[in-house]
């Protein structure tokens, strides 16, 4: 069998740099280890493919009919991509759901980051797989953790973790548990006159983090309006304080507190949330339909706003990401930058909240039109950008 050509997956849409690339050793050992096992594409699936490399080397391998989950839309699109690059088809895409591990003997699994996602993976697993499934989850060691086994253990009752390689491990769980009658997430907190519903894959869960939160106080989001921020020269800002209802963009919504609030706050406005997490996105409209604004939040599945138009929105608000999976790298926030950049109005606003440390206010100023900072603390800084 011919060695496959990991070397020609893409990460696009996603960063690329010459420091980041599409596959690693953990992608290599869990097709090493699916391939040894000798279990049907049928029976197989693949959770957590960033870009395609464990999928896409089983397919070429011979296994048809394999499902695959990812959390990511950048990475549907680059499985996409990546496929039509080498000539390869036969497998099949789902949410984390009953129709993507209903018979599934074999899951394999790059770990998530949070404990939270890699419970409800787990669950999920247990309760819809076969009796005889197994999940076979990898990361790379400077990654891992002894509390990954604990969540592990809480739907298999064995869990072994294998020895390293290459800088990465293999945990074997097996013999899965009966599922309690309620799955553990989605979760649900309130803060204040504000319900948050989060799956376990969304960033800070049901808590409303920390900057999220300095941007709702710098907007005065939880009153019945936005504050009356005016600019550095004491003018005010046209678009959020214009007598016309607006149309907002959350972009990078996570569990869509912005998006709510601003619906609560405006009635007449046109709120859309937008995240290239699936479980953001599911968070998110739960979030919506908790608080009553379903009606008026629409929550798109979408890297970057890529299905948003052109100098079509007055208002993005942005709470930017600085990693790239467990990286960090700049190249995360600026992808948004550039993505608000687009479609925004002539005259429309950017208001972002970042790192104090991050100082992007250049970029801002640069990618965006002129940027004022609204508020800082040692921590964050709230900035407005008007797009030229």
């Amino acid at each position: 069998m011919p060695e496959f050509p990991y070397s020609r997956l893409r990460r696009w849409p996603d960063v690329e740099a010459e420091n980041l690339q599409a596959y690693d050793a953990t992608d290599l050992l869990l097709v090493e280890r699916a391939l040894g096992l000798g279990v049907a594409g049928s029976e197989t699936v693949v959770i957590g493919d960033e870009y395609g490399a464990i999928t896409l080397a089983l397919t070429a391998a011979g296994l048809d009919g394999i499902r695959v989950h990812q959390d990511l839309a950048s990475g549907r699109r680059a499985l996409a991509r990546n496929a039509d690059e080498l000539g390869l088809s036969g497998f099949h895409s789902h949410e984390l759901d009953a129709d993507l591990l209903s018979g599934a003997r074999l899951v394999l699994l790059q770990l998530p980051k949070s404990l939270a996602e890699l419970e409800e993976i787990a669950d999920a697993v247990a309760r819809w797989a076969a009796p005889d499934a197994v999940l076979i989850a990898g990361g790379r060691v400077k990654h891992m953790t002894l509390a990954q086994n604990d969540v592990l253990g809480r739907s298999f009752a064995q869990v072994q973790a294998q020895r390293a390689e290459r800088k990465s491990r293999l945990i074997v769980a097996s013999d899965p548990r009966p599922a309690p009658a309620e799955p553990p997430f989605p979760v649900t907190a309130r803060h204040g006159g504000l319900t948050l519903v989060a799956h376990g894959g969304a960033f800070a869960g049901a808590r409303l983090d920390i900057g999220t939160r300095v941007l709702l106080e710098v907007l005065g989001l939880g009153g019945s309006q936005l504050l009356t921020n005016g600019p550095e020269n004491g003018s005010s800002s046209g678009a959020v304080n214009g007598d016309q209802a607006s149309r907002v963009l959350d972009l990078g919504c996570g569990t869509g507190a912005l998006a709510v609030s601003y619906a609560l706050a405006h009635p007449e406005a046109q709120v859309t949330a937008s995240d290239r997490s699936a479980a953001a996105v599911a968070s998110a409209r739960a979030t919506a339909e908790a608080n009553g604004v379903a009606d008026r939040v629409s929550v798109a599945h979408d890297d970057a706003a890529s299905e948003i138009p052109d100098a079509s929105v007055d208002v993005v608000l942005l709470n930017p990401p600085f990693h790239l999976g467990t990286s960090v790298h700049p190249g995360a926030a600026t992808r948004l930058f550039e993505a608000a950049t687009r479609v925004l109005r002539p005259g429309g606003e950017l208001f972002t909240v970042y790192n104090s440390s991050l100082a992007y206010r250049p970029e801002l100023t640069r990618l965006v039109g002129p940027t004022e900072q609204l508020h800082r603390t040692p921590k964050f800084t709230v900035s407005r950008s008007t797009r030229r």
